[in-house]
Formats: structure tokens, C-alpha cells, sequence
């Protein structure tokens, strides 16, 4: 691993104060079958708080209890003993779930392949009542369940002051109103993204703060642009790029993902695409800030993403596709990532000669302009196919949506033909899908670069929407209309319901959709 003392020293000078806000349960729930709610469960009422907290608990008991909307933080409870004097340990249950299905199926049923760990729930013996009970861990949930494991004989227990203490570092009152005549349901969607943002804004950019709780690249670039848009919390931004550039892989490739603790400390997963987004989320960030002291001092971390994605390059100048790399793009398992990867690379080459011009490195730039007219030479030389006029991928010349999506995101063709190719894309669908938010964002952003702004808010109403009816209350890490139990780990129990690559509709409408960028945080950066 390769340390910059210092960048890791600014990263952790710049570690946000949380805001801190209590928040009551709001109502008793019970989780029921129903075939048509999504994945099979839906709440009912049983009942007011105050009602089920004046009653008493023995063992085999429990009630599920709903905060309103999704928290993350900490919990808190009191317990007393009811009847004769406690002569046993309390033992007690409680089951945190984002999602009914998490409070209602039982958690020994679950055979992913990630750790039952992440699985949120907590088993206590309480020796002496009355006591009050401070969970350390912080949980990240909308429904919590107690479960009274057993008493004694003699005695039972009610609870009281049921709490949570939830923790972010996004400033809502940053965020700006949007016009009352945007429509009804494009202000849910926003409101939800908003949502969805916050509660991912801990000390870093979590990717879910449910799991896996920690800073991945691919998702701090699409979090910062939400973010400029509505919490304009640019010291957190300029926090998660310091980290991953002050701790690089063996040959200098920026990680992945980032663990905060016990210290400062890179993964050691390596994906091809994102690392070149650390040229992308750098320039993004200097737009938008114009820190031209975080640029300079960041700059050379980039170049050097740049010379390794370039490094793959074949005599032909493709991207190698072979056993020797991985590259994200999206979850679908056919998918292959030539293509994709092709662009992404092109797209960080754009970002990385703008930035070099901005400072100057006449040099560095010329480079990086040879090597992007060879990357898109390349493209359209022996991906692009004349006859089926799409982009292929791969060996077996196969015709994906990423594919087209990231092709038209890094210019490759012009303006009208990139209109043109989404069209197409909707006419002749190809078999290759998508199956993540982090997709369809990418998606959505070619469609309003090709000037395809009204399809662009029909996909928008098509997949956050359909999230919205399912009764999303912040967005999630993977979403199928057609396959609500979908999970790439094995159990939809180990999903993250909030989760930070599906924040972004806020930006696309405060961005796309608001006359003037009217929405947009000018004077609200941190210093």
C-alpha cells in the first residue's frame, strides 16, 4: 500500500461534526403475507405506542414498532420488571429491519454468500431491572422488533422511551424548496433521494449505512453530485478524495472502497472502472468548489490513474478483456465490460485533460489529447458496428445497454448520433439489461446529454417511481420491477434498502429539470 502521510493527515482534519436529531417510535405494526405488496409483506396497524409501551411482556412476546420513516443511529430503551422481584435474567431480542421482510422472515433461514453478520440484530441479558439500555452499535432501520427470549415464572417487563438517536452529517436546511409546480410525484422522488443521501452522509460517503458501511469510489462519485445540488457539503467530498488518494494500491491504483477504522486504511479490491472515477470525482469536485489547492496537490494521483487504465490498452488500443481484471459496470451476470470499460476510460481521459489544462500542464495534456483520439479511434474502429449500428463488447460481439450508455457518456460519437443511438436503444432493447439504480443513473444521465429529456424523466418515473409504489423510503441498491426478491448475494434479507448510488434523481431534477439550475447551492459551500 502506498501512504501519503499527509493527504491521509488533511482527510482526517476535515471529519464532519454529526447532527443529531431524537426520534420516537410513531406507531405498533404488524408484518402480514400479501402476494401483491412487494416481496410478498406488508404492515397493518396494531395499535398506538402508548398503548402497546403501558402493557407487560413475557416470554415468547413481542411487538414491532415503526419510527415513520428510515433512521440511522442509535437506539435506547428503559426496561422495568412487573409483578414479583426479578429472579432470572432478562433475556431480550431486538431486530432491526429497513424493510418489513426483515422483521418477518426469519434470519436463521438466510444462506447468501455475506456474512449473517450484517444481518441486524441484537441479543441481550439483562441482569438487573430496571435499567436502561444503550445499544453501542448504530443501526440503520425504519422498523424495530422486540422480542421478550424469557422471564421467569414470576415476573414480566414493560418498556418505555423508546429512542433513536439518528446521525448524519448532511445540513437539511441547505437544502433548497423545490417550485410548488414541480409535479407531485417528481417532488417524491426527490424528496426520497434527499432522503437517501442523508442517511448515507455519516463521517464519509457510506455506500449503505446498513451495509457495507464504508466509502466506496463508485458511489462517492455519484453521491458528490447529488450532493453539490442540495447539502453542498463540500469539506466531505474533499475528505473521502483525500483519503483515497492518500492510500493507493501496491502500484499506485486507487482502491475501491476505504475502511475508516480502526485507522485509515485502503481495501485491497481493485476495480479498473473505479479507479479511473477518481479522475472523474476530482474534477467534478474542482468545477463545482473551484479548490484549486486540493486540485494541485491531487492532480498527480490522478495522472497516475490515468497512465495505469492506459496500461491495458492492447496494440489496438482496447481495453484487455481477460481473466487478470475486474470491472464493475453493474451486477447483470452475462454482462461483459469491454465496451463499458472502453468508455469509462475515455470518460476519465476528458475529465483528466481539462483538469490538466486548467493547471496548466501543457505536456500532461497533449498526452492525455493523443491518447483520446486512440481510445475513440479504437471505439469506432472495432466496436462499433456498422451493420446492427450498435456498440459490441467483447469476443462474442455482444450488444448490451451499459455498453451504449457509457459510449454515449464519453462522446464517442457526436452530439446528434449519440440522440440517435438512445433511440435505437429503446426501439431494438437489447437482451443484455440493467439491474442496479447505479445503471439507470448512467442511463438517465445519456439520456438528458443526448437531449432526450422527456424519456429521460419517463425512466426516471419508471424505475424511482415503481420504488416509490413498493413503498421505498429511501431508494435501494438493486431494484427489478419484474423480480422484487432480486438480490446479487443470495437472500434479499442481506440487501441494502438505502443505498447511497440511488440518491441521485435530486441532482437529474435539480440539475436537468429546474429553469437556471435555480436550486443549485452557490454560496452554501463549507469553507
Amino acid at each position: 500500500m502506498g501512504i501519503h502521510q499527509k493527504f491521509v493527515e488533511k482527510a482526517e482534519k476535515l471529519v464532519p461534526d454529526l447532527h443529531k436529531t431524537i426520534v420516537w417510535p410513531q406507531s405498533v405494526i404488524e408484518v402480514v403475507v400479501d402476494e401483491e405488496a412487494f416481496q410478498g409483506w406488508r404492515t397493518q396497524p396494531a395499535g398506538a405506542v402508548t398503548d402497546k409501551l403501558a402493557q407487560s411482556f413475557g416470554k415468547g412476546e413481542s411487538f414491532i414498532l415503526d419510527f415513520g420513516d428510515h433512521q440511522v443511529g442509535y437506539v435506547s430503551l428503559t426496561i422495568k420488571s412487573e409483578g414479583s422481584p426479578q429472579d432470572a435474567p432478562l433475556g431480550l431480542k431486538l431486530i432491526f429491519g429497513e424493510m418489513p421482510c426483515e422483521v418477518a422472515e426469519l434470519f436463521d433461514s438466510y444462506e447468501g454468500w455475506l456474512s449473517k453478520s450484517w444481518l441486524q440484530e441484537e441479543t441481550v441479558y439483562i441482569d438487573v431491572l430496571p435499567a436502561v439500555l444503550k445499544l453501542p452499535r448504530r443501526y440503520c432501520f425504519r422498523y424495530l422488533k422486540v422480542e421478550v427470549i424469557d422471564t421467569s415464572r414470576k415476573y414480566t417487563v414493560s418498556f418505555a422511551d423508546i429512542r433513536c438517536t439518528a446521525v448524519t452529517s448532511a445540513d437539511v436546511s441547505k437544502v433548497k424548496p423545490l417550485p410548488a409546480e414541480l409535479p407531485e410525484d417528481l417532488a417524491a422522488i426527490d424528496r426520497i433521494s434527499i432522503k437517501t443521501l442523508q442517511d448515507c452522509m455519516q463521517t464519509v460517503f457510506e455506500d449503505g449505512p446498513k451495509r457495507d458501511r464504508r466509502l466506496w469510489i463508485g458511489d462517492l462519485r455519484l453521491q458528490a453530485l447529488a450532493n453539490y445540488y442540495t447539502f453542498g457539503h463540500y469539506d466531505l467530498v474533499k475528505r473521502c478524495l483525500y483519503l483515497f488518494g492518500g492510500m493507493t494500491l501496491e502500484d499506485g491504483t486507487v482502491g475501491a472502497c476505504v475502511f475508516e477504522k480502526p485507522h485509515p486504511i485502503v481495501d485491497d479490491t481493485r476495480l479498473y472502472d473505479y479507479a479511473l472515477f477518481f479522475v472523474a470525482t476530482l474534477y467534478d469536485y474542482y468545477e463545482t468548489s473551484k479548490d484549486r489547492e486540493a486540485l494541485v496537490e491531487l492532480w498527480p494521483v490522478a495522472l497516475e490513474q490515468i497512465r495505469i487504465g492506459l496500461s491495458r490498452l492492447d496494440a489496438s488500443g482496447l481495453v484487455r478483456d481477460d481473466d487478470t481484471w475486474w470491472c464493475f459496470t453493474d451486477w447483470h451476470p452475462k454482462l461483459n465490460k469491454q465496451a463499458s470499460a472502453q468508455a469509462v476510460l475515455l470518460y476519465s481521459l476528458t475529465r483528466g485533460h481539462a483538469l490538466a489544462e486548467v493547471l496548466g500542464e501543457e505536456q500532461e495534456a497533449a498526452f492525455i489529447a493523443d491518447q483520446m483520439n486512440r481510445v475513440r479511434r479504437a471505439s469506432l474502429t472495432h466496436l462499433w458496428d456498422s451493420e446492427k449500428n450498435f456498440f459490441v463488447s467483447g469476443p462474442d460481439k455482444q450488444i448490451s445497454w451499459a455498453s451504449q450508455v457509457w459510449m454515449v457518456l464519453a462522446g464517442v460519437l457526436n452530439e446528434t448520433e449519440n440522440a440517435q443511438l438512445m433511440d435505437r436503444l429503446f426501439e431494438q432493447p437489447p437482451e443484455i439489461g440493467m439491474t442496479t439504480p447505479y445503471m439507470h443513473h448512467h442511463l438517465i444521465e445519456a439520456l438528458f446529454e443526448s437531449g432526450r429529456t422527456e424519456k429521460a424523466v419517463e425512466q426516471m418515473r419508471a424505475y424511482w417511481g415503481e420504488m416509490v409504489k413498493d413503498g421505498a423510503d429511501c431508494f435501494w441498491e438493486i431494484y427489478n420491477p419484474n423480480d422484487k426478491k432480486l438480490s446479487p448475494y443470495g437472500s434479499n434479507l442481506i440487501n441494502s434498502y438505502c443505498h447511497a448510488w440511488s440518491c441521485t434523481p435530486t441532482y437529474f431534477i435539480r440539475k436537468y429539470l429546474l429553469p437556471g439550475e435555480a436550486a443549485k447551492e452557490d454560496d452554501g459551500r463549507s469553507a
